[in-house]
């Protein structure tokens, strides 16, 4: 998806009537699949409210919904489109985030994918992405292929915390060589990040300052050091793994 239709998707998102919404059960938080009315067309969504978001210990309390928002425009700073579409609006259940729900088959999980080698480049573009934004929750069942062959990564409300967190089923490339071409990307998306402009404003305003700066920190470590990271010292898988 190129960034100006990510526009128009992120414009239908922000002024789209829910028509209607529907609770995705096997959640632990309050999730919910919407159809919006955007005028000339209908769109599928996930909405996740403030309001139904389980208290945890180690993430500020009601700021998962801004975190999923701020995963999508650090994407967008990288210009890695891994993140569907994702803004911050009212819904039936108050405030929270709407993002584009992709359609996908969901036994073709990350498990799957990597399988694939015409899917490497995207996932180790993911590999990456999370590293920056420290995901603590990347699962096989996170990372959705569509019809065309373009692998999104959703759920991404246990990512910027200002303590090392990174938990992941993709360690498929640690401390290998980051490929040249995917190493210029990195480094062209760490001076976005260290800039001003709007959609780098757009995610200092999601998150805290040092949350942002860690951030920015993580970044500029990996272009350094040149290798897709390493696991740490804990626990660096989730559960379950899909």
């Amino acid at each position: 998806m190129e960034p100006a239709e990510m526009d128009a998707v992120e414009a239908r998102l922000s002024r789209g009537r829910f028509l209607e919404c529907r609770p995705v059960w096997y959640s632990s938080n309050s999730v919910y699949l919407g159809r919006l009315d955007c005028g000339d067309a209908s769109l599928l969504v996930i909405y996740k409210p403030r309001s139904g978001e389980t208290p945890l210990w180690d993430f500020p309390e009601g700021t998962l919904y801004r975190r999923e928002a701020a995963a999508y425009r650090l994407a967008r700073l990288l210009a890695w489109p891994l993140v569907p579409p994702t803004v911050i609006r009212e819904g039936p259940s108050g405030i929270g985030s709407v993002q584009l729900f992709i359609r996908h088959d969901p036994e073709k999980h990350f498990f799957v994918q990597r399988e694939d080698p015409s899917l490497w480049p995207q996932l180790q573009r993911l590999c990456l992405f999370d590293a920056i934004a420290n995901n603590a929750d990347r699962k096989g069942g996170h990372c959705l292929l569509d019809a065309s062959g373009h692998v999104w990564a959703i759920d991404n409300g246990l990512c910027f915390n200002e303590q090392y967190k990174l938990r992941s089923v993709i360690w498929d490339w640690a401390g290998e060589p980051i490929p040249g071409e995917l190493l210029s990307e990195l480094e062209a998306g760490v001076a976005r990040l260290q800039g001003d402009s709007p959609d780098a404003e757009a995610l200092r305003d999601l998150l805290s300052a040092r949350e942002f700066g860690q951030t920015v920190r993580r970044a500029e470590q990996l272009v350094r050091a040149g290798v897709f990271p390493l696991p740490g010292p804990a626990r660096h898988y989730p559960w379950p793994l899909v």
